[in-house]
Order: C-alpha cells, then sequence, then structure tokens
C-alpha cells in the first residue's frame, strides 16, 4: 500500500469519524463530508464543504450502511440530508470506492456510472471484529433492563455464528445459564461441546417458559405469537439482528413484553473500537488491489 493516500470518508456516525481521524493519524491525506465537523484537530484531517475535489481521491469511504430508503446517504452526524446520487456522480472508476451492506439497487446505480463499490462489511475480518462490541452491548443492555443479576439467570441464545457465540462466551462468563437454539446440528454439537444447552430452532415452542433473557442474532422471524405467548411476562428479549430481525415486535407489544431491538450495536457502544476495525479492514482490501 502507498505510504500516503487522499482518502475522502463521505457520510457515516461515529464509526466514520474515528476512522478518518485514525487514517489521517496514519499520515493520509483525509477529507471528511457530510460528517460534521471534526471532534479534534487533526493535522492531514479536512471537513469539506462540497465534493468538488474529489477527483483527486485514492479512495472513497463510504458509511454502513450506505443509503435509507429514500435514497439518502447515511449521514447521521450531518445537519443536511444529502442524496446519494450525485455523490456517486462525483466519484470516477479509477477510484477505490467502499462502502458497507452494498445492496443491489446501490450496485445498480454504481455500475451505471462505471464504478465498482467494494463491501467492507462483507469482509470476515470486519464481521468478525464487529461481533465483539456486539456481544459486549448485549451484555450492557442485559444489565441495564434486567431485574436480576446475570449471574444465575437462564438466558436463551438464538444463533450460533459469530455474534450468537461470542454472545453467548460472555453470559456464561458471568455466571449465566446458557443454551443455544440453532438450526444446524453440527451447530448444537459445538454449543454442547463448549458447555451450553442446546435446542434445536424448531423446537423451541413449549420450551421458552423458563428463561429470563432471550437475545436473537437471526435475521429472520423466529419470535413469533406462538413462541412469545410461551415467555414469563418479565422476560427481557434482546434482538441483536439485522434488518427486519427476528422477533414479531406487534405481537410482543401485545402482550406486554419487553423487546429492544439493539441495531448497530458497535457504532453505539464502542464507535473508537468499531472505526479502527473498519480502518484495518480498508487497508487489508488495498493491499489485495496492489493501492
Amino acid at each position: 500500500m502507498k505510504h500516503e493516500l487522499n482518502i475522502w470518508v463521505v457520510g457515516g456516525d461515529l464509526r466514520q469519524a474515528k476512522l478518518a481521524q485514525l487514517l489521517a493519524e496514519d499520515g493520509h491525506t483525509v477529507h471528511i463530508y457530510a460528517l460534521g465537523e471534526p471532534q479534534e484537530q487533526i493535522p492531514g484531517l479536512t471537513a469539506e464543504p462540497s465534493l468538488r475535489q474529489t477527483g483527486l481521491a485514492d479512495c472513497v469511504v463510504l458509511p454502513l450502511t450506505i443509503s435509507d430508503e429514500n435514497g439518502l446517504l447515511n449521514a447521521p452526524l450531518s445537519p443536511s440530508s444529502h442524496p446519494l446520487i450525485p455523490i456517486l456522480d462525483c466519484l470516477s472508476p479509477h477510484q477505490f470506492v467502499c462502502g458497507g451492506r452494498v445492496n443491489q439497487p446501490i450496485l445498480d446505480l454504481a455500475e451505471e456510472r462505471g464504478l465498482t463499490i467494494h463491501d467492507y462489511f462483507a469482509r470476515e475480518e470486519l464481521a468478525v471484529a464487529n461481533a465483539v462490541p456486539t456481544a459486549e452491548g448485549a451484555v450492557q443492555l442485559a444489565m441495564e433492563h434486567l431485574p436480576i443479576t446475570i449471574h444465575g439467570s437462564k438466558i436463551l441464545v438464538i444463533g450460533f455464528g459469530r455474534v450468537g457465540r461470542l454472545t453467548a462466551q460472555r453470559f456464561q462468563a458471568l455466571g449465566a445459564r446458557v443454551s443455544i437454539a440453532a438450526r444446524k446440528y453440527d451447530q448444537l454439537a459445538w454449543a454442547q461441546a463448549i458447555g451450553f444447552g442446546a435446542e434445536h430452532l424448531a423446537q423451541l415452542k413449549g420450551w421458552l417458559c423458563g428463561y429470563d433473557l432471550i437475545v436473537n442474532t437471526v435475521p429472520v422471524q423466529v419470535l413469533g405469537q406462538e413462541e412469545l405467548e410461551d415467555l414469563k411476562p418479565d422476560c427481557l428479549i434482546l434482538d441483536l439482528a439485522s434488518k427486519p430481525g427476528g422477533v414479531d415486535l406487534a405481537a410482543a407489544g401485545g402482550l406486554g413484553l419487553t423487546v429492544i431491538w439493539a441495531l448497530g450495536l458497535p457504532g453505539k457502544v464502542a464507535p473508537v473500537t468499531a472505526g479502527a476495525a473498519i480502518k484495518s479492514t480498508i487497508y487489508n482490501m488495498l493491499r489485495e488491489i496492489g493501492l
């Protein structure tokens, strides 16, 4: 990778703000747009009022996620709204452009302009790194909202991927009695080998009444009306899954259950760590293309 790059960080939340700072501290020339003012003055980091100079960029970093359903750039730190299409119109095919959770409509918009948007969120190293603050954030939320200690509580973690595994391990380390619900038998075997209880996801009905906390990591509905009716009235549900989530929120509300849909935990509980993970991932991507 070149010693010094001209990098634009366009939009995003505190993760991208920290990313820009870290890139500048590494010696790159960094420009931020739709990201508010820098939290501190750092040599090489400049807030830009427009995208007129983006043609000089070697690398353009878009947010995670890139835009909302209305086609606006994901830019919660900016006082203004920014349509995505004019931003893409300012970029050129020779630049390395990356973003997080790049969906097909955005890929189509990019292709129309000869652009390739590389998805840093699809990288395994970032997914693993993000699982850590997500798991720690789940523990924080449980401590804040449960009327009992984690120690001795009975917890079900639905899903045994990266987030499910790390979350279960952290609750177990605090003395909780943790069970895993998963579809794949190899995941259930691993859960049992590690010391967790194991329940098949298709056989949850009628077995949920004893849990104090249920943590879902599966991004499809797994807790519908029938499953929710089994829960104790004071059972807390943490949904860590991305959209559309795994809980029937209307049914849960009708039953008086407390559901916390905790989207984007890395950026909320550990933006510095999350920004550093994105930086490391982007460096890996740039090395792979020889930039």
